[in-house]
Formats: structure tokens, sequence, C-alpha cells
């Protein structure tokens, strides 16, 4: 048996068509919200956070937390175990995520004329005209957002579905009998090449939900169990991520064969915000005290450094293998992978980026130990940001040649 997929207009009938239809073809209804919150279960990670992830526009910290990788791959997972089942009709954005191989599934968009949309929202929901048009837009620009991310195409494009119901030529229940006719064709019944789809889909998400966990931006498919792995975006070593990735990819049950590739943003290494400045345009903040080092940021990009933020020493590895930075200013005391790990991390495979130590915690005996181990400078905090920036200056004099390690001030 089939299944469906509705992806709707807002004020174009959706939720009446959807619960309508899964009750006259007994179909399982499965919404967003659903999906979200066994999302955020799997991921621990608030179900807000996880929706701004997927529908807001990308946020500049996703360069380091990965959440829209991170809930992408998770979502992707949770929707082909539900696939294991039939008669599952989908309601939002989350159905477009299924791949078109999976033949048994009837991909439905809904929608209607902007002056019907907004006649509804005045007449029947209350809304001024103006509330109207803000609301229409703001669900329209969400909805763009993620088609725009997920194909380059825009929401209602011909191509993303099946069939597309026009609710100002149809009423609720013209709707439902064309979907329940459509449903029933033998084009979108399941056949055991739709079936394999399936499981491709579920084998590939499971890769994509590993590789994603560690900080990869990769994207996957899989055939048989042969797993394609392409990457979306620059790194530095590029046969050291290959094999990275292919040593995370077989511990997943069920993988038979690697291929690795690069994409065609690959070669756009734009990791970080371009400043044409004296002062170094490559900088990572590394600290898990928020506020604090978001506060640093502001006031070290007034004094045109370019920085960029990590809250823990292993997002600050992630970053190291993206792109290099010309400087990073370390926290010493950090949970799970301290600053001291960082730091000889850095000296041993990047030593070409300079590390300027910054703790509110310290001893001689840290400080002895880090200066050794190559850090430009050791700093107590609270640190004068002009001094840090007069620091971060000769830092960067020294990744071009000039320069000399400093001490605490």
């Amino acid at each position: 048996m089939s299944s469906v997929t509705l992806l709707c207009g807002t004020f174009c009938y959706g939720d009446e068509v959807a619960h309508k239809t899964a009750r006259a073809l007994g179909f399982e209804l499965i919404q967003d919200q659903d999906i979200i919150s066994e999302v955020s279960k799997h991921l621990e990670m608030p179900e807000d956070r996880i929706r701004a992830a997927l529908l807001g526009e990308t946020s500049f910290y996703n360069r380091f937390s990965h959440d829209r990788e991170r809930a992408l791959a998770s979502v992707k997972l949770a929707l082909s175990e539900k696939l294991i089942q039939d008669r599952l009709l989908f309601l939002g954005f989350v159905g477009l995520l299924i791949p078109r191989d999976i033949t048994h599934v009837l991909r439905i968009g809904i929608i209607a004329e902007t002056k019907y949309r907004l006649q509804r929202a005045i007449q029947e929901k209350g809304l001024t005209h103006e509330r109207a048009i803000k609301r229409i837009r703001q669900d329209d620009d969400k909805a763009h957002s993620w088609t725009s991310y997920l194909f380059n195409k825009k929401t209602w494009d011909s191509a993303l579905y099946d069939m597309i119901i026009p609710m100002d030529k149809k009423n609720v229940d013209e709707a439902v009998e064309l979907i329940q006719k459509n449903v029933k064709k033998d084009v979108v019944q399941k056949t055991p090449s739709s079936g394999r789809s399936v499981d491709d889909f579920a084998l590939a998400s499971k890769v994509e939900s590993v590789l994603a966990g560690e900080g990869k931006d990769v994207s996957v498919t899989s055939r048989d169990g042969h797993v394609t792995l392409t990457i979306n975006k620059h790194v530095i070593r590029l046969s050291r991520m290959k094999e990275k990735l292919r040593k995370l990819t077989m511990e997943v049950q069920g993988v038979t064969g690697i291929d690795t590739k690069v994409g065609p943003e690959y070669h756009k290494s734009d990791v970080y915000r371009k400043f044409d400045l004296k002062g170094p345009p490559k900088v990572v903040l590394v600290d898990d005290e928020r506020e604090y080092v978001e506060t640093l940021s502001e006031r070290l990009q007034m004094r045109d450094m370019g920085t960029n933020i990590v809250y823990d020493g292993k997002e600050a590895l992630s970053v190291l293998d993206k792109e290099e930075p010309e400087v990073m200013v370390l926290d010493m005391k950090m949970p799970g992978i301290d600053g001291m790990e960082v730091l000889r991390h850095i000296k041993e495979e990047h030593p070409k980026v300079v590390v300027i130590v910054m703790t509110g915690q310290g001893s001689e005996e840290d400080k002895e130990s880090c200066m050794k181990l190559g850090a430009f400078a050791y700093l107590e905090k609270p640190v004068d940001v002009e001094v840090l920036a007069q620091i971060m200056r000769k830092a960067y004099q020294k990744t071009r040649g000039e320069g000399q390690d400093v001490s605490d001030k």
C-alpha cells in the first residue's frame, strides 16, 4: 500500500484535508512536530533549536555547531524508520526529504492564490489585512528557504510533487476525493524496487547521522549496501578526511562498500568572514563561557578582528580540519577536551596556527607547560580587550614571519 506526503500553504485548508484524508484511508497521520519531538530526544537538543536549525536561516554559528546537518540527518533517520510501515500520511515540511526513488509515496502540494488566502485569513481567522499579509509572507519565506536549501527550487515547483491541488478551485471534500483516487493507482503502489529504496534510504540516513554527529558535512547515498559519500565543504587534507569518513562509515551495520567524492561546493573555501584589514582575518575564539566569549568577539570585531566562536575543544579541532585560522584564542579550562590537549594537537598537526591561551583558573605550572608546548602568550582573565587585540596583532605578524612570544600582562 502507498503513503502520502502533504505540504500545504498557509490558509489553504491543509490541516482539514490531511485529517480527513487520513481518516478516509485509515492512514496514520504524522506531522512535523511528531518527527521533531523524536529527533529532540535522540539529539538531546531542545525542539525549538531543532525547528530553527531546519526551517530558519542558516546560523552564523552553524559552521561550528553543525545543528542543521545534525538535525537534518536525524530527521531523515526518523523518516526512514517510519517508512518501514505503509499507510502513512506525512503533513508538513519533512516529507519532502523522502527520496524520489521511493515511488510508493504520493507527493502532494496544496496551495491557492494569495487573494484567496488573504480572504480566508480575514474572514475566517479574523486577521487584519496587514497581519494576514505578514503571516502569509513569513510562512512562504520559511517554505521557500526549506526547498531552496534542499533542492535549489521554489516551494511550489511542480518537479517536487506528483500533483498540486489548487484550493481556490477545490473544496476540502474534492481535494480528499482526488487524493484517495490517485493514491490507489498502480504507479504509486509498493514494488520490490521501491521497498529496496526504503532500505537504501535507511542505511544512508544511519551513515549520515553518524557523520553529522562528528561534524562532517557529507551527503550520503546508498545502493544495496554500497555507500557513496560526497564531501561538500573544503578540507585541508582531503586524503585524511576520506580515511576518517571511511572508518566511521564502515562501523555502520549493513555497509558493504564505500566510494568518496567531492561535491560542487567543495572548492568554495569560505569558512570565515573575510576582513581586508591589518588585524588577523581568521581568528577562532574557544571558550565554554558563552556570554563572555560572545561579548569578547563583538569587541574584537569593533577593533577590526575577524572572529568566529566555538564553545569547546571538540569543535575547535573540527574547525582545524576545515580551514586553519591564523590565530586561536584558547580557554584553558573546558569540559571534555581541555585547552592543554587542544594546544598540544595544534602544535603537532597545525604548527602554523598561533595560539594565545587565556584562562581564569591558571597556575605558574600551567603557564610553563603551555609556553613549552608553543603557546604565543598566556593571559589571565579578565583580559583588557585592547591589550588582547595588540597581542593578536603581534601574533598575526608572527604568521608572516615576524613577532615574538609574549608573557602574561
